[in-house]
């Protein structure tokens, strides 16, 4: 017997004046963002920062629509330079989680594979334009991955800092440094981080038991960083109370990212990430998602920035 029951009608198209209204508030929101990140670095830190998290943000768009996702254009955060560096990143919105295993692999990994495309010929070109000179006082250290710090020893020929100098970053280089500290805080395998889809995609349930047990080691990294930091500055004749002030602020990216972990998941219902169908990965998916743990691991920072003592 045949089913009579006549099929749901396709959702209308959204009306040309929605589609505008859209594109303008995507449109709105990067000029914004081009602006915040130029007054907080200049020309060439803004436009490498950007061309970074344009290509991070395209490689998920682009991937996803490959699939044929609903998904959105990137809407940028800008925020004011005098607090930041002038941007919080961009996201997109999905009208619904990915659920296939397959696609979530590729669209998880697409963003912060397309967004090295750009940092790390930016960050090689910016070392190039950098010099190596003494610490100033009153500088900022940033934090050495190791990856960063090969690149470094490739362009200058010595680890950096040693002996009390360092790079003295052009703004493309420090662009380019942050485009990776942001790549390597988006790969975190945790919850619905890109790092966390991957994840998802090769481990499927058992997901959410390690992103527990991260989340959590999360927390341990600022303690052992703190600790760290504090002997180092306790040796250097800090004393005791400025010494914690000191190993404080180094401390405190790892708590904001755990509490922004905490949001996200309590926003999903207490879960982590939303289940995933399909066959376990292929062994060409598995790959990548292997070569993703390593970018994670070749980027990772355990002290993002501290004060030169």
């Amino acid at each position: 017997m045949s089913d009579s029951t006549p099929p749901e009608p396709p959702e209308p198209a959204p009306p040309p004046t929605s589609r505008l209204r859209r594109l303008a508030i995507h449109g709105g929101l990067f000029v914004a963002t081009c602006a915040t990140t130029w007054l907080a670095g200049g020309p060439a830190f803004a436009a490498t920062l950007m061309a970074i998290l344009v290509c991070h943000e395209m490689g998920h768009y682009v991937a996803a629509r490959r699939y044929g996702l609903d998904v959105s254009l990137p809407y940028f955060i800008p925020l004011p330079p005098m607090i930041s560096l002038g941007t919080l990143g961009a996201v997109i919105r999905m009208s619904s989680p990915i659920r296939d295993r397959d696609q979530l692999l590729v669209v998880g990994a697409a963003g912060p594979l397309a967004g090295l495309v750009v940092a790390l010929p930016a960050l090689v070109v910016g070392l190039e334009l950098s010099s190596v000179g003494p610490i100033p006082p009153d500088g900022a250290l940033e934090g050495n991955s190791i990856l960063y710090g090969l690149i470094k020893l490739a362009v200058f020929g010595r680890w950096l800092p040693a002996d009390g100098v360092d790079v003295m970053l052009h703004p493309m280089a420090f662009a380019a440094w942050v485009g990776l500290l942001i790549t390597m805080i988006n790969l975190l395998p945790i919850g619905q981080l890109d790092g966390g889809h991957v994840m998802r995609a090769w481990l499927d349930d058992r997901h959410e038991r390690i992103s527990a047990f991260l989340h959590r080691g999360l927390l341990a990294v600022a303690v052992a960083g703190g600790a760290v930091l504090f002997v180092v500055a306790d040796r250097a004749g800090l004393g005791p109370r400025a010494a914690l002030g000191y190993a404080a602020l180094a401390m405190m990216p790892w708590l904001v990212w755990s509490l922004a972990l905490t949001g996200m998941r309590s926003l999903s219902g207490g879960e982590y990430h939303p289940p995933v169908v399909g066959p376990p990965l292929g062994r060409a998916y598995r790959r990548l998602a292997i070569a993703m743990v390593i970018v994670f691991v070749l980027l990772f920072v355990p002290v993002p920035m501290r004060a030169p003592l």
